[in-house]
């Protein structure tokens, strides 16, 4: 079999080191001979929130190009499957730097073996905030069954960009944030209407600690377990509003309440616009495939189950 007609899908979960964790993204390694049909029918046949697809590489120089699909069409850039990637390249290649060309601009990362587990580091394209207007909150809230008593005065809702935008809305309380029951229809009207990739919902349990949940309605999935560009862009909102704790590292806790515990490491600087995200990745075992014609194979023993998170349009 030709594996550049027919190359291997790989899946890993990001942000986690247990397969049963974390946000599941599929990685092709050598999709250079794929177009863009193919590689969203590949996505939508693997079926997680993205699926990384490498359509160029220089090995020697450890320089890739990066695409980027979810079930439902191309993202310009997507943090979980750019860390999996980064894993996966890692431990073929050895650790190292990688720089990944992607739709959004050039992303350097560095990875390094820490007791057997590959930690990889995305250093974000420059992250930007600003005030959301009240259109936005409104109908964002009536779409999530919020009021405006639930968020926190504290945290003002914003929208933030790290490689893609999302509107941030911090709660008062962790109950409100673990009651997540939206319409999803009315919420993916919402985002296409703005342009926005996911919600970016948190509650601030201390200085450097955050618990998050990302709505991704528009990529045909009800929520991410983990969401490396939201992250990287709440950095960047943190240092908009002068929030960041004083070393400017934080972590953020995320998939917890779909049974899917992630954790994603922040590190942002008041000089700096761009923002560094830190996570390990762990492959799915049982679930390599190769391509077919115009998408993929399943296999059986698929990682964890998912699925039930997902709605399809």
């Amino acid at each position: 079999m030709n594996l550049r007609t027919h190359p291997e899908i790989l899946r890993y979960t990001a942000f986690t080191t247990d397969p049963a964790g974390g946000n599941p993204a599929g990685v092709v390694l050598d999709a250079a001979a794929l177009d863009d049909a193919a590689m969203l029918a590949t996505a939508a046949e693997v079926g997680y929130s993205e699926t990384a697809f490498v359509i160029a590489a220089d090995h020697a120089a450890r320089r890739f190009r990066l695409r980027y699909f979810s079930p439902l069409a191309e993202v310009a850039f997507c943090g979980h499957a750019t860390v999996a990637t980064a894993v996966a390249l890692a431990e073929r290649l050895g650790p190292g730097p990688l720089v990944f060309d992607t739709p959004v601009g050039e992303i350097a990362l560095d990875t390094a073996d820490r007791e057997g587990s590959v930690t990889a580091t995305l250093t974000s394209v420059p992250t930007r905030s600003r005030p959301a207007a009240d259109e936005e909150v409104n109908a964002s809230l009536a779409a999530l069954h919020w009021s405006p008593e639930d968020l926190d005065t504290a945290l003002p809702p914003h929208v933030a960009f790290g490689g893609n935008e999302h509107l941030v809305l911090a709660v008062a309380t962790r109950e409100r944030l673990a009651a997540l029951d939206y319409d999803f229809d009315a919420l993916a009207e919402v985002m296409h209407r703005h342009g926005w990739t996911t919600l970016q919902l948190v509650w601030r349990e201390t200085q450097d600690l955050f618990h998050a949940r990302d709505p991704f309605p528009i990529g045909g999935v009800v929520e991410d377990p983990a969401t490396g560009a939201a992250a990287a862009a709440f950095g960047g909102y943190l240092r908009t509003l002068g929030a960041l704790p004083p070393s400017g590292a934080f972590t953020i806790r995320q998939g917890e309440d779909l049974g899917r515990l992630s954790l994603l490491r922040v590190e942002a600087s008041t000089t700096d616009p761009r923002v560094r995200v830190s996570g390990q990745a762990v492959a799915i075992a049982g679930t390599s495939a190769r391509t077919g014609e115009g998408g993929a194979e399943r296999t059986e023993g698929a990682a964890g189950d998912v699925q039930s998170h997902r709605a399809r349009s």
